[in-house]
C-alpha cells in the first residue's frame, strides 16, 4: 500500500497525496473553501504538476466511487466509533434559506438542533468560533459538530430555514 503524506497548507488548506508505482506524485487539494483539486507530477520532476482538475463535489464523489470507496473514509468511520455520537461535518448555506442576513443567535441553530456552530468558512477566510451574533451569509460554510441528526437538523436548516 502507498504511504499516504498529509502536509498542512496554512491559509489554504490540506495537501493529501501519494506516490505511485511509476513514480508519479499524486494527490488532492483539499481548500478551507471546500474545494478539490486533484494533480498529477511526474516522475522526472515531482515538484512540476503535469495535471491540474478541479472537482466538484459531484466529480469528487463519483470518482471515489469510481475507484471503490476510500480508506481515509474507512479510517474516520473507525474514528468516530471512539467518539460515540459525535459527528462534525461542513454545511453550506444556501441562498434561499431564511436565515441568509440573520445572526446565529436569531435562527436559534443551537436550541433547534443541539448542534453546534464552531467555525465559518466565508470565500477563502476561516473563521473561528462565532458568536451566537455573527451574521450569516449565503454561501457561507458552518462547520457543525454535534450528534449526526443534528448536524442534518443543521443542514435542513441552512437550505430551507
Amino acid at each position: 500500500m502507498a504511504d499516504i503524506t498529509e502536509t498542512a497548507l496554512p491559509g489554504v488548506g490540506q495537501r493529501i497525496e501519494f506516490v505511485s508505482e511509476a513514480g508519479n506524485r499524486i494527490g488532492v487539494v483539499h481548500y478551507r473553501t471546500g474545494r478539490r483539486e486533484l494533480f498529477v507530477c511526474s516522475p522526472s520532476d515531482p515538484d512540476a504538476v503535469e495535471l491540474s482538475v478541479a472537482l466538484t463535489d459531484d466529480e469528487r464523489h463519483a470518482l471515489a466511487d469510481a475507484l471503490g470507496g476510500s480508506t481515509i473514509v474507512e479510517s474516520l468511520d473507525s474514528m468516530a466509533q471512539h467518539i460515540e455520537g459525535l459527528a462534525i461535518d461542513w454545511v453550506t448555506v444556501d441562498v434561499g434559506t431564511p436565515f441568509v442576513g440573520k445572526s446565529i443567535g436569531d435562527a436559534r441553530v443551537r436550541t433547534r438542533t443541539g448542534a453546534s456552530i464552531v467555525a465559518v468558512i466565508r470565500g477563502e477566510t476561516a473563521l473561528p468560533a462565532p458568536g451566537p451574533e455573527f451574521g450569516i451569509e449565503a454561501e457561507d460554510v458552518l462547520v457543525v459538530v454535534g450528534t449526526p441528526d443534528g448536524i442534518v437538523a443543521v443542514g435542513d436548516l441552512m437550505t430551507t430555514g
